[in-house]
């Protein structure tokens, strides 16, 4: 009996896990997709201000952003890639790396690392 009670925590653990992934990756698509145009049109200045932007806000220890919040700044920062990789097509390697870091980007993550800021 305290094998199937272990099991089914397990369970339920891995199934919050799962579905929490997958609401955070139908959320990146959504943002992508809502902002990709934007970004592919921002200047080397717009990219900096949003990148430093992100940057203050993650290192601000009294502010948390919310889960949106979060995956709007990493989303845009990973669209950017996209418009580096057409205008340097030698580069294009190293663009899809960037966006598929950023996009690897967690905000669970980003939870933990406020906590160890306090």
């Amino acid at each position: 009996m305290r094998n199937l009670v272990s099991i089914f925590f397990i369970l339920i653990f891995f199934n919050a896990t799962f579905a929490q992934d997958k609401g955070d990756a139908d959320l990146k698509d959504k943002i992508y997709k809502e902002n990709r145009a934007k970004v592919l049109n921002f200047s080397m200045k717009d990219f900096d201000r949003l990148f430093f932007e992100f940057s203050d806000k993650k290192a601000t220890t009294n502010l948390i952003l919310t889960r949106e919040e979060f995956y709007k700044y990493t989303i845009q920062i990973a669209a950017f890639s996209d418009r580096l990789g057409v205008l340097y097509p030698d580069q294009k390697e190293m663009a899809e790396a960037s966006k598929k870091k950023w996009f690897a980007e967690s905000y669970e993550d980003y939870l933990l690392s406020k906590q160890s800021q306090r």
